[in-house]
């Protein structure tokens, strides 16, 4: 069932956008679901591989893809380079790759190498968020358009929040770390046009003892969502312990809902009249009608997980009114979008050595794609019960990002390689 208050991402762009394009973090509608039903359940290493590019460095970013071309962030650390590279999509080969220097030390976890967030495209324009090397905006032959210098961002894990596009304005998380803030730039100028600074997390509001004082634990990677209710849009954030909701035009804040952990990891997501929130290390959830004013966090909050029984990293995806996740160790979760109960929690199957997951689902059709540490794809069956589909393995790659759809293939981003899973390329089925 697709979301009923999402705003198509594809519907606010001028430009005509095909069925394939995957023009940002988490797909057109921000929701990890692709109408594609032709994409790949089996291959290997050496089966059922269009191409594969090395990668000069590792990373963590998810690419996107508009038309025939495909965009990803990476940087190239003995270089001081954070960049943007766009390949061709049926061949893999690099056409171009434009960045920014960056000199200062600038700190990130060592499993979260810099350029972690995913660019995003409206089809005229890329825009990429690179912490404190600021944000970069080029067109699509790699030439700058603009860069804005936001200041330091200064976590000890790094940044992950991906930029979002929605019509003239471009959506910016700026942080975790100190003056983290909220902003609505304008896409064509990179000017500010609002931002928001992020409250003080409340970190003694949890009730099951995580305090959440020690630096690394306190902060968002969570990226900005489009919702449409009552008529108008909402941009919602996940922020340490707060869910928030803004005009997307004037920043001006529409309401709150308390119950999230100090630390965030996933994207909110969006379904059924809900948004559902989660927190990191162990951190729950919370499920909220969008469209209030205020503090929501009595009338408008339909449930609280208080504590998750694992860490949870990845957003899900929903269909048939169940929310379908894998948490950082490696178990597939199927959550009552109304409710908040688990239905079902299962360690998922794995070939490589690592079967922990930071990647998001991706859903086509009734399958569910899920991608572990070690590059493994595990199909699952979109169903009320755990059913594995297929498990496939490219090889033991160290794997953070998730998968995209392209022309009936599949994008997978390793630490070592991009590669680009299916046959021959075809036109993809839609529906």
């Amino acid at each position: 069932m697709k979301p009923a208050l999402f705003v198509s991402v594809i519907a606010l762009f001028t430009t005509t956008a095909s069925a394939t394009n995957w023009p940002a973090w988490r797909g057109p509608d921000a929701d990890g679901t692709t109408r594609e039903r032709n994409l790949p359940t089996e291959w290997s290493d050496s089966k059922n591989i269009r191409w594969k590019v090395q990668l000069p460095d590792a990373g963590n970013s998810t690419p996107i893809v508009w038309g025939d071309r495909i965009f990803l962030a990476q940087a190239l650390e003995a270089e001081n380079r954070r960049t943007v590279m766009c390949l061709d999509g049926a061949t893999g080969k690099i056409l171009w790759q434009s960045g920014v220097n960056y000199r200062e030390k600038d700190e990130s976890h060592e499993a979260n190498p810099h350029c972690s967030a995913s660019p995003v495209t409206d089809g005229a324009r890329v825009v990429a968020y690179f912490g404190s090397a600021g944000v970069c905006c080029f067109d699509l032959e790699g030439k700058e358009l603009w860069h804005r210098d936001l200041g330091r961002q200064q976590h000890e894990w790094g940044y992950a929040s991906s930029p979002v596009i929605h019509g003239d304005l471009c959506f910016v998380y700026h942080g975790p770390g100190s003056g983290a803030q909220l902003l609505g730039l304008n896409k064509k100028t990179g000017e500010t046009v609002w931002k928001f600074a992020e409250p003080p997390a409340k970190t003694a509001g949890r009730g099951d003892g995580f305090k959440g004082r020690e630096p690394g634990y306190v902060g968002s990677w969570s990226t900005p969502l489009l919702v449409r209710a009552k008529g108008h849009d909402e941009l919602v954030m996940s922020f340490p312990t707060l869910l928030a909701a803004f005009d997307p035009q004037t920043g001006r804040q529409l309401w709150t809902c308390e119950g999230l952990s100090p630390l965030v990891y996933a994207s909110p997501v969006c379904a059924d009249g809900l948004v559902v929130a989660m927190g990191g290390f162990f951190g729950g959830a919370i499920a909220v009608k969008p469209g209030g004013n205020g503090d929501v966090t009595a009338a408008e909050r339909v449930w609280l997980e208080e504590r998750a029984k694992k860490n949870r990293c990845g957003s899900g995806v929903v269909v048939d009114g169940r929310m379908f996740l894998v948490n950082m160790e490696g178990f597939a979760e199927c959550i009552d979008l109304k409710t908040g109960r688990q239905s079902w929690e299962e360690r998922m199957p794995k070939k490589g050595a690592k079967g922990d997951s930071w990647s998001s689902t991706l859903l086509a059709g009734d399958r569910i794609y899920a991608v572990n540490q070690s590059g493994d794809v595990i199909v699952l069956k979109a169903g009320p019960a755990f059913e594995v589909v297929a498990v496939n393995s490219i090889g033991d790659e160290t794997t953070n990002a998730s998968l995209v759809p392209c022309d009936g293939g599949l994008l997978l981003r390793t630490h070592k390689h991009l590669w680009c899973i299916g046959g021959d390329r075809k036109v993809a089925s839609v529906r």
